[in-house]
């Protein structure tokens, strides 16, 4: 079982920064891809960014092509979400998810956090 622990978020003025990262419980961390995903208020969960197992490929969606950098840091069993001129339309809680490399569907992650709020004022 792999515990994610989400941290990082909070209330930030656009055209603002956070980091977010996530905690995870089991060294299998380092075999699984890891992706991020928001809910907005009455919104479905939508795909946000992804990273392989190594690291060495991620995918974003569009609306954060540019803004946002997904990493990770597999001898710390961590993945961080950098998020970089924010917009009101960031508005969200955000979740960490351990799953398929690279998927951007959610039910092809089996495990996930409780989720990190993160709101951008205008």
């Amino acid at each position: 079982q792999v515990q994610l622990v989400e941290s990082g978020g909070g209330l930030v003025q656009a055209g603002g920064s956070l980091r977010l990262s996530c905690a995870a419980s089991e060294r299998t961390f380092s075999t699984s891809g890891m992706g991020w995903f928001r809910q907005g208020p009455g919104k479905e969960r939508e795909f946000v960014a992804a990273i392989s197992w190594s690291g060495g490929s991620t995918r974003y969606a569009d609306s954060v092509k540019g803004r946002f950098t997904i990493s990770r840091d597999n001898a710390r069993n961590t993945v961080y979400l950098q998020m970089n001129s924010l917009k009101p339309e960031d508005t969200a809680v955000y979740y960490c998810a351990a799953g398929r490399n690279l998927a951007t569907i959610p039910d092809l992650y089996a495990y996930w956090g409780q989720g990190t709020q993160v709101t951008v004022s205008t």
